[in-house]
């Protein structure tokens, strides 16, 4: 059964789904495809350049609807810390360049077992790239991550403390990027995103395998998990919601399939259970 060609125009792929593809490549994929948007990664824009990719992707009609990603800003050593800042300033020319509509923010772990003391770092860094990225006409979006990373990837780990620390950023664009991997578990999440309503700036979609077949690269298929996709999908649309959903799966199983038909399944998968 073919999709319907309509839905793949609600769709972007975030280049983690078919990391074979060059970037260059997976925006063409996604042109042909029929796909209307494109996430991408940093170390494959600096190989091709980000001022070639944003032409090749006008000239396609491709959005350019992420690029991932900034943050990890804490480091054990002062020295260190001011590396990442001086990276994610980095980051938000790329992006400017790029014409990406939001540079995502992964915000990183503490560098020791201080939680609180982090997340206070990690809000005034962001508050500082804030300001940079305005002049840039940059947004900024935080993604909480699911707990399970706090120890090694983020600090962040609710949709409440992503909007906290959103609302607190002061000057810019910053807002939240909401994936379906990381909030699916949370018994008030129709509420927090409703809260969070305004602060949305894009939603990726990943399903959850349980258990996990690993913890990083285990994200599964949309439709082979337990997670209710079209209640996701539906909440954040009620919310106000009008962007695209930028499929993200981190998984050697659908990295081994062809890019094209990936994007053949996900097309598929996402009028069947998200739509």
């Amino acid at each position: 059964m073919n999709p319907d060609w309509s839905a793949r125009r609600d769709l972007s792929i975030n280049q983690a789904t078919v990391p074979r593809w060059s970037a260059s490549e997976v925006i063409e994929g996604c042109a042909r495809a029929g796909y209307a948007g494109v996430g991408l990664w940093r170390d494959r824009v600096q190989a091709e350049g980000p001022g070639l990719l944003a032409k090749r992707a006008r000239t396609l009609g491709v959005e350019v609807t992420s690029l991932c990603r900034g943050g990890f800003f804490l480091a054990p050593t002062t020295e260190g810390t001011k590396a990442r800042i001086e990276d994610n300033l980095r980051a938000v020319d790329e992006a400017a360049e790029l014409g990406a509509a939001v540079l995502a923010l992964v915000c990183g772990p503490a560098p020791g077992r201080d939680l609180a003391g982090a997340r206070q770092a990690v809000a005034a860094a962001i508050a500082e790239l804030a300001a940079y990225a305005a002049t840039a006409g940059i947004a900024l979006g935080i993604e909480p991550l699911h707990p399970l990373y706090c120890g090694d990837r983020s600090v962040v780990v609710t949709l409440p403390q992503a909007l906290h620390m959103a609302r607190c950023a002061g000057k810019g664009t910053v807002g939240l990027v909401l994936d379906s991997y990381h909030l699916w578990w949370d018994p008030e999440l129709e509420r927090n995103i409703s809260q969070a309503a305004s602060a949305v700036l894009l939603v990726q979609l990943a399903d959850w395998l349980a258990p996990p077949p690993d913890p990083l690269n285990g994200r599964g298929m949309l439709g082979d998990g337990c997670i209710d996709l079209r209640a996701f999908c539906r909440t954040v649309r009620s919310a106000g919601y009008a962007g695209k959903f930028e499929v993200e799966i981190f998984n050697p199983e659908v990295w081994a399939l062809d890019p094209a038909d990936t994007l053949e399944v996900v097309a598929l998968r996402y009028e069947e259970h998200a739509r």
